[in-house]
């Protein structure tokens, strides 16, 4: 009898999941959602946060609060969301760092087959490699042949040790077969400025950071790291046309939820997302700062995640880097 009573509490149990998922998914959303983003205001992944919120939030009929979490390389925004109840109204705006800090930080702090439910990649912006408007190193084969001659001597700044744009350079630097000398800083900006009073030869850094001072002629950008030529700044070729075909090392954004969130609500999230993917808004707010909306499926953006997390393991053992 004891038996059978744990079978059928068993199979009650299981009833309830099933269909309380259901329930839940057809009634979804009914209040506020929330968007962490692991970066401070004003930063281009906080751009793109609310640019999205903005546009699921007409489309969803509910406020969508953005909250940012800076800190640890976005570990603690990202501590917060898999902390968080798998109910599709606590979600995160991720960058690369979702694929890098797992190999990056020690110990582990988060295992994302385990930890995420990946929803949408929503788009990329270019790393682009700037000079100041009189630098040294006008062209991308002017500072590979200076680099080649005289290894660790050129300078070049990024966001800091681990960022995005720093390994976008070490990717470039073992490609070329070619040694610079890094510099990190606290964020893109204090390196720009460093660049523009003389301080350095190079900076890496997201286009949406560079694209005022190349416009105002006190940088140039002599390379952009994505796979084609930005529609902002058309002139400038690609590392991969440069004598490096295949090259690719870009900013990316995507959404993502806690782990076990339903798979009925992951569908919904999607379905929205590449909604928004194909405003007029989205576009163009992601065109201005170079980049592009990058739609797809779940399943594409899954397999996409993981070939980054191998990609950056793969350069954060060979290349031994720490972050800040």
């Amino acid at each position: 009898m004891m038996v059978m009573h744990k079978i059928i509490f068993s199979f009650l149990v299981a009833i309830n999941l099933l269909f309380g998922s259901n329930v839940m998914a057809q009634d979804y959303p009914n209040k506020p959602m929330k968007f962490l983003v692991g970066y401070a205001p004003g930063g281009a992944v906080d751009l793109v946060a609310r640019t999205l919120g903005q546009s699921l939030s007409a489309s969803m009929g509910q406020p969508i609060l953005i909250e940012n979490k800076p800190g640890a390389g976005t570990n603690i925004a990202v501590k917060q969301l898999i902390d968080s109840p798998p109910d599709g109204y606590t979600l995160m705006v991720a960058a690369n760092a979702l694929a890098a800090n797992m190999s990056l930080y020690k110990p582990q702090p988060f295992d994302i087959d385990k930890d995420i439910t990946p929803i949408a990649m929503i788009g990329r912006v270019p790393v682009v490699i700037a000079t100041s408007a009189d630098g040294k190193y006008q062209k991308l084969s002017d500072l590979i042949k200076a680099a080649k001659a005289n290894p660790d001597y050129i300078t070049y700044g990024t966001p800091g040790n681990g960022a995005t744009p720093h390994m976008a350079m070490k990717f470039f630097e073992q490609a070329a077969g070619m040694s610079l000398k890094h510099v990190p800083y606290k964020g893109g900006a204090p390196a720009i400025t460093d660049l523009i009073g003389g301080q350095l030869d190079l900076v890496a850094v997201n286009m949406l950071e560079v694209a005022p001072h190349v416009k105002s002629g006190k940088l140039k950008i002599i390379a952009v790291m994505s796979s084609k030529r930005s529609p902002l700044f058309p002139e400038v070729p690609t590392v991969a046309e440069s004598g490096f075909p295949g090259f690719e090392a870009s900013v990316w954004y995507s959404l993502i939820a806690p782990a076990k969130t339903p798979a009925a609500i992951v569908k919904t999230l999607h379905a929205q997302v590449e909604k928004a993917l194909q405003s007029k808004e989205m576009t163009e707010r992601l065109g201005s700062v170079g980049g592009e909306v990058s739609p797809g499926t779940t399943a594409q953006f899954t397999a996409y995640l993981n070939s980054e997390r191998k990609r950056y393991e793969k350069l954060v053992r060979e290349a031994n880097i720490q972050p800040d």
